[in-house]
């Protein structure tokens, strides 16, 4: 009869359960809310200007490909790029913080924590969008790329304007949602994480969801391109898929996520 493996053996060839994976995303995001304002402030403008090689990356690709039905679905694939470079780096983005942040306050609630989270959500949203302004002013002064290349992501940016407002925060909903699942879904997929960040964020892009971050670059760039105006750019692009994604995130999958293990942490500590 063969020898059963040792108990911590079997137990590390399990997938992490719902309240582990509860836990482990609250203490990521308890470690969040403990960080220095400069630290937020630095990481979440790296992670604005590193997302921005999803535009570039779908721009040479919309770039050197043919006007065909499948070139979507081919350009697409270069959405994820952005988001491998700023979750492997491990560099603040403010869609993932909606729910790593929110754990922590829905857990304990408080005085300190909403404090904390609403600092967290402020610093992070404005770095990242701090970091999109100027990448999206860089691409339309020329400065990254060629023409053609501009071009291209200055065409890949246009569907953006194709909703109007309340469409658009709708639009977001489903993307706040599902970069939640990635954030939650990541601490039990460490060895595949590169391949779970790209199929989520592919459907978000095929999907034609909104990102707010990924969006703001979109927009940014159509505003410096001068393709919009500010008014249309901050209130009828930005802002309803930072809402959308707050709602979709923070608001519904990280309670939905609470509330699956909320009785079982009840009874642990009884």
């Amino acid at each position: 009869m063969a020898d059963h493996p040792p108990e911590d053996d079997v137990d590390s060839l399990k997938a992490a359960d719902a309240k582990d994976l509860h836990q482990a995303v609250r203490e990521a995001g308890e470690e969040e809310l403990d960080r220095p304002l400069a630290s937020l402030a630095f990481s979440g403008l790296a992670a604005g200007l590193a997302i921005s090689s999803s535009l570039v990356a779908e721009g040479a690709l919309h770039a050197a490909l043919p006007d065909t039905p499948w070139r979507e679905l081919v350009v697409s694939l270069g959405y994820p790029i952005g988001f491998l470079i700023v979750i492997l780096g491990r560099m603040q983005l403010f869609t993932e913080s909606t729910i790593t942040a929110m754990l922590p306050l829905v857990t304990k609630p408080s005085g300190w924590a909403l404090r904390r989270t609403l600092r967290l959500w402020a610093v992070v949203l404005a770095a990242n969008l701090a970091g999109t302004a100027i990448t999206g002013g860089a691409i339309a002064a020329g400065l990254l790329g060629n023409a053609d290349l501009r071009d291209a992501m200055i065409a890949v940016s246009t569907g953006i304007t194709e909703l109007s407002p309340m469409a658009t925060f709708v639009n977001a909903i489903p993307a706040g949602f599902m970069i939640a699942i990635l954030a939650w879904s990541l601490p039990n997929a460490r060895d595949q994480a590169f391949q779970v960040i790209v199929a989520i964020t592919y459907v978000v892009a095929v999907a034609g969801f909104s990102h707010s971050i990924v969006g703001s670059v979109e927009a940014f760039l159509l505003l410096f391109s001068g393709h919009t105006g500010v008014v249309q750019t901050l209130a009828g692009l930005v802002l309803p898929a930072i809402l959308g994604n707050l709602l979709g995130g923070a608001g519904i999958f990280a309670l939905l996520a609470h509330g699956q293990v909320r009785g079982e942490m009840k009874e642990g500590k009884e």
